[in-house]
């Protein structure tokens, strides 16, 4: 098999791949945790098995969409973070964008969270803790390389950048799934409560030198 047909395949792969993540995203945001092989598998116009071939279990099909959408989630995050505006207004966007994105399609955001929630209808033996808790630890470890390469944090700056990065990533989460089930605020209200926690420090942090800014 010469480069050139194998190039060919390999497009046709990714775009067979980038087509069935599309009707699992359809599935996922009609019918959230209780999103089924099955389900998914109808909606493509394929048998179970199929699927089965393209992503191994639901585990991998889960990690395959967990990334789909927390690389869009990261983007729109590093782009409020560089938008032209004083560093208070950027935390507060950099928060709201969070919460929009889970307040915007709350079946997609439970699928990725909560997919034990589907019960009976959803298929079993799913390990919540194994496939969940990556997607966190990378938004972390993200955010951490944002706050060491735009902040002078001074001695240790590495390690202290991995603290704030995993704190805030934990704090968001844990404080927008809260929100997301009581609608106890306004997101503009929770927004600014949580940058008001945050301020301090960040206020107080100077650019590191050569970088980006903050």
């Amino acid at each position: 098999m010469d480069t050139t047909q194998r190039t060919d395949q390999q497009r046709s792969a990714d775009r067979r791949r980038r087509e069935l993540l599309e009707a699992a995203d359809r599935v996922v945001l009609r019918d959230g945790p209780q999103a089924s092989m099955n389900a998914i598998a109808a909606e493509a116009g394929i048998t179970k098995p199929i699927l089965y071939r393209h992503f191994g279990d639901k585990g991998g099909l889960y990690a395959a969409l967990a990334k789909r959408h927390t690389d869009a989630l990261l983007d729109s995050l590093r782009a409020a973070l560089d938008a032209p505006a004083d560093r208070r207004e950027r935390v507060e966007a950099t928060l709201d964008t969070y919460l929009a994105a889970i307040e915007a399609r709350p079946q997609v955001y439970r699928f990725l969270m909560h997919p034990a929630e589907g019960g009976q209808g959803a298929d079993q033996g799913f390990d919540v803790g194994r496939h969940s808790a990556p997607l966190l630890r990378r938004m972390g470890e993200e955010l951490a390389q944002v706050i060491e390469d735009r902040l002078d944090l001074g001695p240790d700056s590495q390690q202290l950048a991995r603290v704030w990065g995993h704190g805030i990533v934990g704090m968001m989460h844990a404080a927008g799934d809260w929100w997301l089930r009581e609608r106890p605020c306004s997101r503009a209200e929770l927004v600014r409560s949580l940058a008001d926690l945050l301020w301090g420090r960040l206020a107080a942090a100077g650019d590191k030198m050569g970088g980006p800014g903050f």
